[in-house]
């Protein structure tokens, strides 16, 4: 027993002696630890602000260089300088829309950042907002300065476009990369966009049958009146149709794969996906973004008509074919990616959801601006632009009856766009003379 109780008081004491050092240590030693304190916190400080100060530069480097097609941005400066140097309208034309491209594509991407902090539903209707955010600054640059056609034409061509190339291009991409499944979307959601595009074709078609049956009242006048009533009915149905989405029958608008439910391999790969950007950084990228494409869009528009003039082609051409393709840029990247996904019912909120915010919200809402600015604007888009929306129409409501969609159906939707491209570049408006 004598050993093992040395044994144990020897332990005892080495405990103690172990013990009892660190305090020997920090009594003696105070005022060096209260300097390695006083580092450490400089320290933090230090890091604190430098997360502070990175945070701007590494969201300048996520949505200003990261993405490959950034390297288009040049074009913008190239374009307003060869704007008062050169006066050469087919160049600052071509280098506006290059240059106004990355800056869609980029505001598109920034409305999905801010979607996840918004939710799905709310998002959707952010990223259709701000990819038709191009158009409208357009639409009323042209409106300033009279180009009525113009703005007409570009808004026919962004339907036409969404409606066409854009589900189009969704749908093909979809059904190729995911061809082991038939990739289903929210019928009823859909159903309720065909009504609100048939409304409007409804909005649309009185007028221009008005002005071509040669029934009207007083000549010129009544069809102008009867598109700015019609077009307060438009806004008012597009604000009911709002109220009716978000608020009422929101789970009408479910995506069909939170319904059914989905895989647990897809659903943890959804729960991976997180932001980049924060929200505030979003809303500022969006304000600089909108900004900066409608500086660019005023000098498109004054390029316009010398850049039909000097390249003989049609003005229509150029505002139902070119402008859209430019402006729905940020629609077309957004819808491809979320159909190859197998997220379908963003892919529609993109691009039906685009097509039902202009034809309901946007060209009524030109029709108002116009009324107020004194330009006369109206619903009157000529019998050939009615007639090619009035089918178009018809054409995806049927696409869309099923609820399903396939890599066919995309290549039919594709091949109609190239006709109705056709059609345009070989078409004469008869209001300017193209």
């Amino acid at each position: 027993m004598g050993p093992i109780e040395e044994k144990l008081d020897l332990e005892s004491d080495e405990d103690i002696s172990f013990v009892l050092s660190p305090v020997r240590s920090k009594v003696h030693s105070f005022d060096f630890e209260t300097t390695i304190v006083g580092s450490h916190a400089d320290v933090v400080n230090s890091r604190a602000l430098k997360r502070i100060l990175m945070s701007p530069l590494r969201s300048i480097y996520i949505v200003l260089i990261k993405a490959k097609i950034n390297l288009l941005l040049v074009f913008g400066p190239s374009a307003i300088f060869l704007h008062y140097f050169t006066r050469n309208h087919e160049w600052v034309f071509f280098l506006s829309l290059l240059g106004i491209i990355p800056l869609a594509e980029r505001l598109g991407y920034t409305t999905e950042q801010l979607a996840f902090y918004t939710g799905p539903t709310v998002g959707g209707l952010l990223n259709a907002t701000f990819g038709n955010a191009t158009e409208m600054i357009i639409s009323i640059y042209a409106l300033k300065s009279g180009m009525i056609r113009v703005v007409q034409q570009s808004l026919l061509g962004s339907i036409l476009s969404n409606m066409l190339l854009v589900l189009g291009c969704s749908f093909f991409s979809g059904g190729i990369a995911n061809h082991k499944r038939v990739q289903k979307f929210n019928k009823a959601a859909a159903l309720v966009n065909s009504g609100l595009l048939l409304m409007a074709v409804m909005g649309i078609m009185f007028p221009a049958v008005l002005h071509f049956t040669h029934t009207e009242i007083h000549f010129g006048k009544s069809e102008l009146s009867l598109s700015r009533f019609s077009s307060c009915i438009m806004l008012v149905a597009y604000g009911s149709y709002l109220f009716f989405q978000l608020k009422s029958q929101h789970n009408l608008y479910r995506p069909v794969d939170e319904l059914q439910g989905r895989d647990d391999e897809q659903q943890f790969s959804d729960e991976e996906e997180a932001p980049e950007i924060t929200y505030w950084e979003a809303v500022g990228w969006l304000a600089i973004l909108t900004s900066w494409i409608s500086v660019l869009s005023a000098y498109l528009v004054d390029a316009i008509q010398g850049a039909s003039d000097t390249l003989n082609m049609p003005v229509a051409f150029i505002s139902v074919i070119l402008l859209p393709i430019v402006g729905n840029a940020a629609e077309h990247a957004s819808a491809i990616m979320f159909a190859m996904k197998d997220k379908l019912d963003l892919s529609l909120g993109v691009a039906i959801g685009s097509c039902t915010q202009i034809s309901m919200f946007v060209i009524p809402f030109c029709v108002v601006v116009g009324w107020l600015m004194g330009q006369p604007m109206d619903l009157n888009f000529q019998l050939f632009e009615t007639a090619t929306l009035f089918v178009t129409v018809l054409v995806v409501a049927f696409m869309l009856q099923e609820g399903t969609s396939n890599y066919f159906k995309g290549l039919m939707l594709i091949l109609c766009y190239l006709i109705v491209a056709a059609s345009f570049f070989v078409h004469v408006d008869p209001s300017n003379g193209d």
